[in-house]
């Protein structure tokens, strides 16, 4: 059976996200999250920054995007 309670949400905090996942932390160092941000919920902090929400969840969930625009095979 799936488990919701391991996803990343949009209502999560930063803060959160990088204690629970800590190999997200070079995703939002990539998107440049500032620790003043790391209280906020990720759509807030993603919406502060201009960054599309979608992608901000999908990098934090899955890992960073290689320069040809598809993630890495590891």
């Amino acid at each position: 059976m799936f488990r919701f309670d391991g996803l990343i949400r949009r209502d999560m905090t930063v803060r959160d996200v990088k204690q629970r996942y800590p190999a997200t932390v070079p995703v939002f160092e990539q998107f440049h999250f500032r620790p003043v941000c790391d209280d906020c919920d990720i759509a807030t902090a993603a919406r502060r920054i201009g960054l599309d929400l979608s992608d901000a969840l999908d990098d934090a969930a899955f890992g960073l995007r290689t320069e040809q625009g598809g993630r890495p095979n590891n």
